[in-house]
């Protein structure tokens, strides 16, 4: 779980067909690659980001309509730059699908088609007009020629000779190639970033780009996902099998919980640890309200002093999250065991809140070997499990954002009133 390149078609919820109507976003390990995600699910399409530079097994049984390589902080010049692996390009031809190159993603794309990218003469950073400069083209439209728009560039690479069949559609006002296509072979780059909100038309942009051009249908629905999820549950757990959930108080475990409990009733068992590491009175506080307002069943363990003590004197961040990681699975084994003398049977899955950006933010940074995403922090559901955990993981909220498992709140009539309460 501590990779992008985890995500595959066995990961991805039923209702998506595997691929239908899916947008691939392959990470080079851009700051914005969460974004562009998002943005792409805010137009109603299922995205879903991976690893730029996985195996191309992962992607096994996936037929995307689009797939969107992200920019990066790389240099395709620099040793080790992050590249798609190889058989990209024909995966991506036979499924169909169009491939969109941003910034960093635009460069790898020119470069491995046979163009050229060198140091730009003038570096762009920030804001900057373009302007498009082709009669007719696909990613701006018809009747565009001489427009300009106000965009957002990082790149001190340019684009100096396109590969065969490409076509210049913008540039920026200082001269650089901004925008290109090859309409035949489903190619498109973008030196900048339609993404942020520093590029004011870049929804739009995408916007064409997906429904206009790929022909994506807009199905991306909450409701959808969060059912399909629920019968996942019901089908992974047996009719006689028991569950831990891990609870933290915050909205995340608080709707994973709620769906598998939707999923299998009082087989459920939550676990809420005190760590040591509480707010004033949040123990009292978060078993009560789960008590009376979700009668959900939970179980407080006092584990404060075996935190603290294994916690005392490390002082690195990213040390002190894995070590939280390792005696929450502490605690929860010895938990499983004590319900399995009580039930007469011992549990088997652990149910976490883990969320998208939680598994994408603990991959490791360029350089590892392992891939090319910066660790932004590693989450203790993901980077901190111990490889030889006992209980098999259940994280319902895995693909998705915070704001749609917000949005889960009211689709499963959870009080946003009580949530507010919870500790994020």
């Amino acid at each position: 779980m501590g990779s992008t390149a985890a995500a595959s078609a066995s990961a991805l919820p039923a209702s998506a067909g595997a691929g239908e109507n899916l947008v691939l976003i392959l990470d080079f390990g851009s700051q914005y690659t969460h974004l562009i995600t998002r943005r792409v699910r805010q137009l109603g399409v299922l995205s879903l980001c991976v690893s730029g530079t996985a195996p191309l097994a992962s992607l096994a049984g996936l037929r995307p309509c689009a797939i969107v390589l992200s920019g990066g902080p790389h240099s395709v010049h620099a040793t080790g730059a992050p590249s798609f692996p190889q058989g990209f390009l024909d995966f991506a031809a036979d499924a169909g699908a169009h491939v969109l190159g941003v910034c960093y993603g635009m460069q790898l794309l020119v470069q491995s088609l046979g163009g050229a990218v060198e140091a730009g003469d003038k570096q762009e950073y920030g804001k900057m007009e373009v302007e498009v400069t082709a009669q007719s083209s696909a990613l701006y439209g018809e009747g565009e020629t001489g427009k300009r728009q106000t965009v957002w560039m990082s790149h001190g690479d340019e684009v100096v000779r396109l590969p065969v069949g490409f076509d210049v559609v913008a540039r920026s006002v200082q001269g650089a190639v901004a925008a290109i296509e090859n309409r035949e072979k489903r190619f498109y780059g973008l030196q900048y970033h339609p993404e942020v909100t520093h590029s004011p038309q870049g929804m739009e942009t995408l916007r064409h780009f997906l429904f206009d051009v790929c022909g994506i249908k807009a199905d991306w629905k909450m409701q959808d996902v969060l059912d399909e999820e629920i019968r996942t549950i019901q089908s992974m757990v047996g009719p006689d099998e028991h569950v831990i959930c891990a609870l933290s108080g915050g909205v995340d475990s608080t709707v994973a919980a709620t769906l598998v409990h939707k999923a299998i009733g009082d087989r459920l068992h939550c676990v809420f640890v005190d760590n040591g590491l509480l707010r004033y009175k949040e123990r009292e506080r978060v078993v009560s309200t789960f008590e009376s307002d979700l009668h959900l069943p939970v179980t407080c363990v006092d584990a404060s002093e075996q935190f603290l003590t294994k916690l005392k004197g490390v002082k690195d961040p990213e040390m002190k999250r894995k070590i939280i990681g390792r005696e929450f699975i502490v605690v929860f084994d010895n938990f499983a065991h004590k319900l399995e003398q009580k039930i007469g049977k011992r549990p088997a899955y652990l149910v976490q809140g883990t969320l998208y950006p939680d598994v994408i933010e603990s991959c490791p940074p360029p350089g590892s070997g392992r891939t090319h995403s910066h660790t932004i922090k590693s989450h203790h559901n993901v980077g901190g499990l111990p490889k030889d955990m006992k209980l098999k993981l259940i994280e319902p909220l895995k693909l998705l954002f915070k704001d749609e498992v917000s949005i889960g709140i009211y689709l499963h009539h959870m009080s946003p009133f009580f949530l507010c309460g919870l500790i994020y």
